[in-house]
């Protein structure tokens, strides 16, 4: 397939991927909400016109034509106004104003038979779980794709097959480009012969097993004459080989380079030959998954706690010289962009290629779990901490003996849900636009 179609293929798959995940996010409200027997009306997919829709019972499910999300209506959702118990008030503030309109709308589909099946009537735990049922959904979901994307495909991990020879000697850090490889010192590695493509078998009379392994003993031998069994093809090939003490990063237990408080990497003086390995994929066991998780949670919360200067950053870059940060929050024209290339990357495998696809729905759904937790209407975690807030009210009414206060009246918080919902409208544009004008560079 021609990479045009490779690109398309992979917005596809995450795109239809995506709505998959929004519609199981809804279906995470939906449940909890019909089991706890509130009357919903509406599961759609989308906003604007619907395009089709059928009903089931006494809810409509849809499908919208703007596919930037999607909602469940629950009958009830805003308390009647408390003063006389009606729907409608007498106030003329244009804050209240906004908050009896959006009541009576909420209203107008209240029967007199839904008494006892209206969501302000719920037990304050009730609510909590309804409203969490979303972010929920999404968490199971990234779970479920790292655990396929980590004990199916596996991970990128150094093999013992030489993927590079470097031809010259260089500080650590310069580029190998820049160097007169007619004149330059050569490597250990070049002097002996290696080439990319060799398995190294064994190192100093001891059988291989890992790149860590080789690692170790490479840096451990600087000065000092060694032997070494190379797969080449059918063949096995005797060399020697002496490594050389050159600046080299710090690795620390796990592996891989240590870094400074500045963000630069410590270094030392160890042995070096001048090869890097090959990376193939290596399924992990269960006992990842879980902690793989909660790493990307805990990073995706680090752009959330900082997104209003993640956003500045954008729009810096976006009207700027700057680069993108890749690590900076993207749109979903960003992240379908970033699918596409992924799949048109024709000398990466197969496999390695729909591994990434599927880690990509695996951060999304994490992404969507993280931000709709956050404490703001419209987001889910808006109304986890009205319901907090009623429950802590009705307990400290109890306890000084007073008159149960009720509800809280969460439509008396329309227009900070307003001025949220325009922040973030205006938020995605400046991400659309930064995601067609500044994509973020990811594969250089």
């Amino acid at each position: 397939m021609t990479p045009v179609v490779l690109f398309i293929l992979g917005v596809l798959f995450v795109a239809l991927g995506i709505a998959a995940s929004i519609a199981l996010h809804e279906v995470g409200h939906l449940l909890p909400a019909k089991l706890f027997n509130v009357r919903v009306t509406r599961y759609m997919i989308g906003f604007g016109p619907t395009l089709f829709s059928r009903k089931r019972g006494e809810t409509e499910y849809g499908i919208k034509a703007l596919p930037l999300g999607g909602y469940v209506a629950m009958v009830g959702m805003y308390p009647p106004n408390r003063r006389d118990g009606s729907v409608r008030s007498s106030s003329t503030g244009m804050f209240q104003g906004l908050a009896e309109a959006a009541r009576d709308a909420a209203h107008e589909e209240v029967r007199p038979e839904d008494h006892g099946r209206l969501f302000y009537q719920l037990p304050v735990w009730k609510k909590i779980i309804i409203m969490l049922g979303g972010p929920a959904m999404n968490i199971v979901l990234g779970v479920i794709f790292t655990a396929i994307l980590l004990m199916g495909f596996g991970t990128p991990q150094p093999s013992t097959q030489v993927a590079s020879v470097s031809a010259c000697m260089v500080a650590e850090g310069s580029d190998q480009q820049n160097v007169d490889q007619s004149t330059c010192t050569k490597t250990p590695a070049a002097a002996a012969g290696f080439q990319p493509g060799d398995t190294v078998l064994t190192f100093d009379g001891r059988v291989v097993t890992g790149w860590d392994q080789l690692t170790t003993w490479i840096r451990a031998s600087a000065g000092r004459e060694v032997a070494v069994t190379l797969k080449r093809g059918d063949a096995e090939v005797a060399a020697t080989v002496t490594p050389v003490l050159n600046e080299r990063p710090v690795l620390g237990t796990d592996g891989k380079p240590v870094k400074n408080a500045d963000g630069s990497y410590q270094t030392t003086q160890a042995g070096f030959l001048g090869i890097a390995p090959r990376q193939e994929l290596t399924p992990q066991p269960a006992t990842t998954v879980l902690p793989t998780v909660g790493e990307n949670i805990a990073q995706v919360t680090g752009v959330v706690v900082n997104l209003p200067a993640r956003v500045v950053a954008v729009a810096q870059a976006a009207f700027g010289p700057e680069e993108r940060d890749p690590n900076g929050p993207i749109s979903v024209v960003g992240v379908g962009r970033v699918a596409g290339e992924v799949a048109a990357m024709e000398e990466v495998p197969l496999e390695a290629r729909i591994g990434t696809l599927v880690g990509i729905l695996a951060g999304v759904n994490l992404a969507l779990a993280v931000f709709n937790l956050v404490p703001l209407l419209p987001l889910d975690g808006g109304h986890v901490a009205g319901a907090l807030y009623e429950g802590a009210r009705r307990r400290v009414a109890a306890w000084r003996k007073r008159p149960d206060p009720g509800p809280f009246d969460i439509a008396r918080l329309l227009p900070l849900t307003y001025a949220v919902a325009s922040v973030l409208i205006a938020m995605s544009v400046l991400l659309i636009y930064a995601d067609i004008v500044k994509p973020v560079k990811l594969f250089g």
